[in-house]
């Protein structure tokens, strides 16, 4: 009876596969090795640590070049000089024509093609051999006696031409006109409201044992007439205005 009852209760027994019993690891499935992707990954941080080397690099890489002074605006027409311009250190670029600073005394042959304002970092483009006038834009030569202009008139200065009575104008040195340095009267007839000095005849001496000043004055083409007629009649004095 007792082996039957054994046997009985073998039978009953389930064919399922014994589960782990606690604290046993399933076992894992073999990885799947990529070469191909570690390969990508090692190239990709390979060249982002070039990139950034290379970027340290440029900026690490300077170069001094020529700017203009600040306050020392270049008209168009002018040239540089050694008082209005100073060196400043910039990150190289190929692709911008900056005037390196060992190239300004070339530069002070060639003529800025517009004003340059000061704080402005000079390019190649802004300069020609021969200076340029703007649109609608004229240049008047005047020869101007004595009493006829401001003493202290320099390029870049802003003045208003006046046509003046003949000779009268700097003839008598007691006059107030006279003092005044081409100051016009109540009777002068104003010609041009704003004109730019472009040039002013070089040699002081000259100028003291005269008395007569040449200087270029740019001018919108509708004034040229009335001014170049008065100029050449010797009739033309002009005074300092305000600037913009």
């Amino acid at each position: 009876m007792k082996i039957q009852e054994r046997t009985g209760a073998g039978n009953n027994r389930s064919g399922a596969p014994a589960q782990p019993t606690m604290g046993e690891r399933l076992p894992a499935p073999p990885r799947e090795r990529k070469p191909a992707l570690a390969a990508l990954a090692v190239l990709l941080i390979l060249v982002g640590a070039l990139g950034a080397t290379m970027l340290v690099l440029r900026a690490g890489d300077r170069v001094e070049v020529v700017q203009v002074k600040d306050g020392a605006d270049i008209q168009a027409g002018e040239s540089v000089n050694d008082s209005n311009i100073t060196s400043v250190m910039v990150a190289e670029d190929s692709s911008i024509r900056y005037v390196r600073w060992e190239q300004r005394q070339a530069l002070k042959s060639l003529k800025a093609k517009s004003t340059i304002y000061g704080g402005t970092v000079v390019i190649g483009d802004m300069f020609a051999k021969k200076a340029s006038l703007p649109v609608g834009k004229a240049s008047v030569g005047l020869a101007l006696k004595e009493g006829q202009y401001p003493a202290n008139v320099k390029v870049g200065d802003i003045v208003a031409a006046y046509r003046v009575g003949g000779t009268n104008a700097g003839s008598n040195p007691d006059s107030d006109n006279s003092s005044s340095g081409g100051t016009a009267t109540g009777t002068d007839t104003l010609l041009v409201d704003n004109a730019r000095v472009n040039t002013r005849s070089s040699g002081d001496d000259a100028t003291i044992s005269t008395g007569n000043l040449a200087i270029t004055v740019l001018v919108d083409q509708d004034d040229v007439p009335a001014l170049t007629q008065a100029a050449a009649a010797g009739q033309v004095a002009v005074a300092l205005v305000p600037g913009d």
